[in-house]
Parts: structure tokens; C-alpha cells; sequence
């Protein structure tokens, strides 16, 4: 079976070489890999087939045989890294906290503790007999949240 670990090692290796980061690596018990890489700007085609490529100078197909599929991780997948919400700045997403509350908004700013995002909620203000939408910027850290992906 394909050492997990090590193929770890020679993808992030030659990922780090670029803007590119691995997002997902399953090796399956029948040596079928899957590989998903994101990037700050892009994944381009070209790029997958270098890294399969690459991968594939790696690990000899006669030595154990393999499966291997690399691709751009899915813009309709949940966020995964934290360089996925710094990439995302800007535009609209759907978060699901642990306490399995929906907040959807403008993602506005993330760093390696958290992400901001501004988002629209009804409030009861002071003086008023309904509730009234207002805006707010909610701040969250990437452990209180379930899931994160783009809204569409």
C-alpha cells in the first residue's frame, strides 16, 4: 500500500514551490488516490497534470500499482484551510456554527485565529415595535465553526 505520509511529503514538496496547497489526500486500501490542491490565485489544468506528473516520477507504478487523480478542490466544497477564507475575502458565504446556527454574509477579513464576516440580522431596536434589519460584523474562530462554503 502507498505510504500515505510520504506521498504527503513529495506533494507538499513540490506544492510549496508555488501558491498552491493541498487541500485533501485519501489513499484508499486498493491504492486509489485522490488528490485535491487549492491555490490563493488559481489551479490551472496544466498544473494538475505537472503534479500528477511529478507524483507519478515518485512512485513507481511497477513497484505497486496505483490509481491517481489530482484535481482542484470544488468551489461548492466547505472551506477546509484557512488560506480558503483569505482567498474568499470579499465575497458571500454560508457558515454552520457548532451550535448548528446558519449565518450567511460578506466575508470581510481572516487571519490563522479566525475570520470576520458582515452580515445582516433582524433586531429588536429600542423604541421600535418590529424588528429591524441591521447590519453586523460577526467575528468567529475556524474551531466554533461546523462548516464554511461560498454562497451562491
Amino acid at each position: 500500500m502507498i505510504d500515505k505520509e510520504l506521498l504527503r511529503s513529495v506533494i507538499e514538496d513540490k506544492l510549496s514551490q508555488t501558491d498552491c496547497f493541498l487541500v485533501s489526500l485519501s489513499v484508499s486500501s486498493t491504492n486509489s488516490i485522490v488528490v485535491a490542491i487549492d491555490s490563493v490565485t488559481s489551479v490551472s489544468l496544466d498544473f494538475c497534470i505537472e503534479l500528477t506528473q511529478y507524483i507519478e516520477q515518485k512512485f513507481d507504478r511497477n513497484t505497486e500499482d496505483y490509481s491517481l487523480e489530482v484535481g482542484s478542490y470544488s468551489i461548492s466544497e466547505p472551506f477546509v484551510d484557512s488560506r480558503q477564507y483569505v482567498k474568499n475575502i470579499g465575497r458571500t458565504i454560508e457558515i454552520l456554527t457548532l451550535e448548528h446556527k446558519k449565518i450567511r454574509g460578506t466575508l470581510l477579513k481572516a487571519d490563522s485565529a479566525g475570520f470576520t464576516v458582515e452580515t445582516e440580522v433582524k433586531e429588536q431596536l429600542e423604541g421600535q415595535k418590529r424588528k429591524t434589519i441591521v447590519t453586523r460584523q460577526i467575528s468567529l474562530a475556524y474551531n466554533d465553526v461546523k462548516s464554511t462554503k461560498l454562497y451562491f
